[in-house]
């Protein structure tokens, strides 16, 4: 798609790393705007998160109404409930409703949220009872494995993990035998891995890699594994847009062994996801291998990712994330652990390494795959990096030709079809795992698999909010507070869905994840309004699909923006 020659005349002024745009869409620049617009503010307020950010509201217990009341049913506490049972009271302070529709008693034919529900006047008797439609009888679409009853056993410690501690008492008795020699760097450290002597019955009962469930991960659209921001109603949107794989948010082992509702949540999968994975970050071979074998045991997921890539400080210092990739004795005691618990793939999600001019990934792949990786990823980035440059796409081949013959993806930078073929033409990478740019554009996977650039409409893009609220309410509830986390994961994915530039505004095809969009009118009020970076603007489009917000409503989102740094 060309532009004409006054828009070229026009972006020539746009200083480096910011993208053209027709003439008629850019704004005009205000002097005392010029400082702003041409340089990227300093470094050190732009990195990592923003830890001051306003939390969400509490609500006190003695001012939530009783859980069993607002269901219609008795209250197994009577006068010791901590909660309200005046309903006549509550119904008259409750704020009114956001709207008609309430999308849990439409799917389901009742509400969970009975008399709190936001959107409770279709489900909601002039008497105050909960009404439930018997004609309807939809299954709950999602999956979540923490029962009570494992709750509990977690917090006692009471689950048994017969696999794990099998592997571990080797490797502990292979870690005596080489303190005890007079030489132990001599030792190999595959034997400290494995077991030595003869053939067991448990080593024919264990499955051997070749009879484990497989997965064909080449050539498949995956969706990656993102923190806060990947959660289970936006991992919806991309199914529907074209994601064949999608994984989990990083979850914490030991919170996961602790029985954490909050990161046991981060499991969920929903019926639509068939192929989906969870992945698991930690830094210690009995953590990992016993949260691996718990997951197995306990959950159905089709493979598990380790996080070898995260960038975090807090879990960095735990030795865990990108940390490991220095750790090369921890890093094969984790992988070979987990292999022997597992019978589905394990695969890893790695960077380059962690310092920019010290990278080790090619060091480690040929022995991901000997200790048992079904497919591992790299990020084209180091650690040191972070998001500041572009993937390193050439050192990736490197890293896939001595890879092979286990698949390896490339992670970066993939923001159009056109990205995504120039990734795959070298015939090296088995796939390309697509992050950020699915969060910028989820409709990328339907670009993709269609090879088009698709100038998708402000009203089209309105709708797929729209689903994602909708999503959302069926995920955290559509009473106070599942409306206030709603809103909130909306705002975050909001503060990267602007930085789209319409395919029909661009004075040049496609967008590059490096060009920063300029300051531009779109054609129409709406396609201006999502353009906006202010989070002023992102909060009046929640409130276009969740009802206005509190006089003391902020926003202010986890991740600082450097992408266009």
């Amino acid at each position: 798609m060309e532009g004409d020659s006054g828009s070229a005349v026009a972006n020539s002024q746009l200083p480096p790393g910011v993208a053209g745009i027709k003439k008629q869409y850019l704004k005009r620049v205000l002097p005392e705007q010029k400082d702003s617009q041409d340089g990227a503010p300093p470094r050190k307020k732009q990195r990592g998160q923003n830890k001051k950010r306003p939390r969400d509201r509490r609500v006190a217990s003695s001012e939530r109404l009783c859980p069993s009341l607002k269901i219609s049913i008795p209250c197994p506490f009577s006068t010791d409930c901590r909660f309200s049972h005046d309903i006549d009271g509550y119904m008259a302070q409750k704020p009114a409703d956001i709207g008609e529709r309430c999308v849990l008693f439409e799917q389901y034919g009742k509400c969970p949220y009975g008399l709190e529900c936001r959107y409770g006047s279709k489900h909601i008797s002039s008497d105050f009872k909960n009404i439930k439609r018997d004609d309807i009888k939809n299954p709950n679409s999602t999956f979540s494995w923490l029962t009570k009853d494992l709750q509990d056993r977690l917090h006692k410690k009471a689950v048994a993990f017969p696999s794990s501690e099998k592997f571990l008492s080797k490797l502990q008795s292979a870690k005596d035998k080489a303190s005890a020699s007079s030489d132990p760097a001599t030792v190999d450290s595959e034997k400290v891995c494995s077991k030595v002597g003869p053939v067991s019955d448990e080593d024919i009962v264990k499955p051997r890699i070749a009879e484990k469930k497989m997965i064909d991960f080449r050539g498949k659209r995956y969706l990656a594994p993102l923190t806060t921001v990947g959660n289970l109603p936006f991992r919806r949107i991309c199914k529907q847009y074209g994601a064949e794989i999608t994984c989990g948010e990083m979850s914490l082992c030991t919170n996961l062994l602790q029985g954490k509702q909050s990161e046991w949540a981060l499991l969920k999968r929903h019926s639509s996801e068939d192929i989906f994975g969870v992945q698991l970050c930690g830094g210690f071979p009995d953590t990992m291998a016993r949260c691996a074998e718990l997951i197995n045991t306990h959950a159905s997921v089709d493979f598990i990712d380790i996080n070898v890539g995260c960038p975090i400080d807090v879990i960095f210092k735990m030795g865990a994330g990108s940390a490991l990739m220095n750790r090369h004795t921890r890093f094969e005691s984790i992988v070979r652990g987990m292999v022997e618990v597992l019978d589905i793939p394990l695969t890893v999600k790695m960077r380059t390494g962690i310092y920019d001019k010290n990278w080790n990934a090619h060091k480690l792949l040929p022995k991901l795959h000997e200790w048992g990786v079904t497919m591992t990823t790299v990020h084209g980035r180091s650690r040191e990096q972070r998001y500041t440059k572009l993937a390193d796409y050439d050192y990736l081949a490197q890293c896939a030709d001595v890879a092979a013959p286990m698949p390896l993806f490339g992670n970066g930078d993939v923001l159009s079809f056109e990205d995504y073929n120039t990734r795959m033409d070298t015939e090296k990478f088995a796939g390309v795992l697509i992050g950020r740019g699915a969060l910028i554009k989820p409709w990328i996977f339907t670009e993709i698999k269609e090879q088009r650039h698709w100038d998708i409409s402000s009203s089209e893009r309105l709708d797929m909010l729209r689903t994602f609220v909708d999503y959302g309410l069926e995920h955290w509830g559509s009473d106070m507070q599942g409306v206030d986390k709603t809103r909130r994961f909306l705002l975050e994915w909001l503060s990267f869905l602007y930085r789209y530039i319409p395919v029909g505004v661009l004075e040049r095809v496609p967008q590059k994840i490096n060009e920063r969009p300029p300051a531009f009118v779109g054609r129409d009020d709406l396609e201006t309004l999502m353009a906006s970076n202010h989070c002023d603007d992102w909060v009046k489009i929640s409130e276009m699909l969740l009802g206005p917000v509190q006089d003391s409503f902020s926003f202010l989102p986890k991740h600082k923006a450097n992408s266009y740094q």
